[in-house]
């Protein structure tokens, strides 16, 4: 049995970073980019690594530019710590898994480190084989609050649910993260959106940034625990941008639409230092006349264009700078 799965990118349109403060989102699958796992049945139980999980290298220079490139640790850490918490899952539930062991091995082909979700992505597309492989069904609207705990309990990594739920959900989804719903059920309330419904949005992002994701919203996670007002009130702010958004969508109101997500950065800049490369990212498509925000927490921008001679020229200035610009396929 070979077993295959993938999870795809994704961007946010509106709400982010609010999704990990008991917000509001509306995100989109990018299936232009992509996480590939393989699964098969085998006498042990092997994790093959990658190119960037092998700690051999060709001199000290190519160390340096692994490490810029994707960080510390490859994907290995991930598809570990994905098994090990779909076994605590198993086990909660009272499923015991068969005596079979598999080999696995996992590709990406998501610009690491540019707030695509690269990691979450891999997480993801490894819990689907193993559910497959184990014959275990994992209810939908839960599957994302699983994968969230593989980072953020297992690993540390500072993230919300947003990622997670379009990854698995697909498409278009708005996502309420309300407390009282969130505290009781694990999860937030879902609510698919048609694609047909949007605009015409490019994506753009550094072909050479180093930052490493999760470590961006750190002090605003502080903040927003010691109770500092403004953050909370910044963030809430941001959560209402998603709701607006729903409505702008099914109103077809592709103004409003376009205010909101340069609304949606404006207000991120107030409780959060950004850097000058990701300035430079949204400065340039707005002097195009194009919307600009965040697909997540830095690295790469979502927005609106109007007609292919703005996006031809989006091109142009994006390249000069560094930055490849592409039209998120969704379905």
């Amino acid at each position: 049995m070979i077993i295959e799965s993938r999870a795809y990118a994704r961007a946010a349109i509106l709400g982010n970073p609010s999704d990990g403060y008991f917000g509001k989102t509306i995100s989109l699958i990018v299936k232009n980019f992509g996480a590939h796992i393989l699964l098969y049945e085998s006498p042990e139980l092997v994790i093959e690594p990658q190119t960037q999980d092998i700690n051999q290298f060709k001199n000290i220079y190519e160390l340096h530019d692994q490490i810029v490139l994707t960080g510390y640790h490859g994907g290995v850490p991930l598809v570990k710590a994905a098994i090990k918490k779909f076994c605590e899952f198993c086990t909660k539930q009272g499923i015991t898994l068969p005596n079979r062991n598999f080999t696995t091995r996992y590709s990406a082909s998501i610009p690491r480190q540019v707030g695509l979700s690269g990691s979450s992505a891999i997480i993801i597309a490894t819990l689907k084989a193993l559910s497959e492989f184990y014959k275990v069904d994992i209810p939908k609207v839960i599957f994302p609050s699983l994968a969230l705990s593989v980072e953020a309990e297992e690993l540390g990594i500072t993230a919300g649910l947003q990622d997670r739920v379009i990854q698995v959900y697909e498409g278009v989804v708005y996502m309420d993260f309300e407390k009282e719903h969130m505290q009781q059920s694990g999860h937030g309330i879902y609510e698919e959106i048609d694609p047909a419904l949007l605009p015409n949005l490019f994506i753009a992002y550094k072909t050479e940034l180093g930052k490493v994701s999760g470590t961006v919203l750190n002090n605003v996670r502080s903040r927003y625990d010691k109770g500092e007002e403004f953050v909370i009130n910044t963030l809430a702010s941001i959560a209402d941008l998603a709701e607006q958004g729903k409505t702008a969508l099914q109103n077809g109101d592709r103004k409003l639409l376009h205010e909101l997500m340069d609304e949606n950065f404006d207000l991120r800049c107030k409780i959060m230092n950004i850097s000058d490369s990701n300035k430079e990212l949204v400065k340039t498509a707005r002097a195009l006349g194009a919307s600009a925000k965040f697909t997540g927490s830095g690295g790469s921008i979502i927005g609106i264009y109007y007609g292919n001679e703005m996006l031809n020229n989006l091109v142009t200035a994006f390249k000069k700078i560094n930055a490849r610009v592409i039209r998120p396929t969704i379905v």
